[in-house]
């Protein structure tokens, strides 16, 4: 059990908007690189990165944050091949060694490799429900064109895309 009080945009009903729910994001994850402060085309990954957070109610936790790439290729318009190409793109790749960089900095690299292998087997029984909900999606979550988004409350947002039932 954390010490911090769970963010308001972890709630699954919460009614922050999505800019309400990203500002928040930052406030309480002030260790990490904030996107804003970098040239757009190499942050725009970066950002739809942690507006996916705030949209699937994930914390930075490892357990959520292994949980939230899946997640995303299965129901927004990013998908799997998106993502093999971005790791390909010289313009862009460099944005994922930000995130991974700002994760060896706070805890080190032992305790990254340590801690996806003791969590992975915890998060596999959701993994399997979650890909088996998301087979018969009709609509996705624009994962880099989420601008549009901004002001709708993470309420609506997760009704229109359906995604209540990924969200604890």
């Amino acid at each position: 059990m954390s010490k911090y009080p769970r963010p308001c945009y972890t709630d699954r009903s919460s009614t922050q908007t999505l800019r309400q729910g990203l500002e928040e994001y930052y406030a309480v994850n002030a260790r990490i690189t904030d996107p804003r402060s970098l040239q757009l085309e190499f942050a725009k990954i970066l950002l739809a990165h942690d507006v996916s957070h705030v949209i699937y109610g994930c914390d930075t936790n490892m357990y959520d944050e292994l949980k939230i790439l899946p997640l995303t290729w299965w129901t927004s318009n990013y998908k799997f091949r998106d993502h093999l190409r971005t790791l390909k793109d010289p313009s862009i790749s460099p944005a994922i060694k930000v995130m991974y960089d700002d994760l060896v900095k706070e805890h080190g690299v032992i305790w990254l490799y340590t801690s996806i292998f003791f969590v992975l087997p915890q998060l596999l029984p959701e993994l399997i429900s979650m890909w088996r909900k998301s087979r018969q999606r009709e609509r996705f979550v624009p994962f880099l064109d989420f601008e549009p988004m901004l002001d709708l409350s993470l309420s609506e947002i997760r009704q229109e895309f359906d995604l209540l039932p990924f969200i604890q």
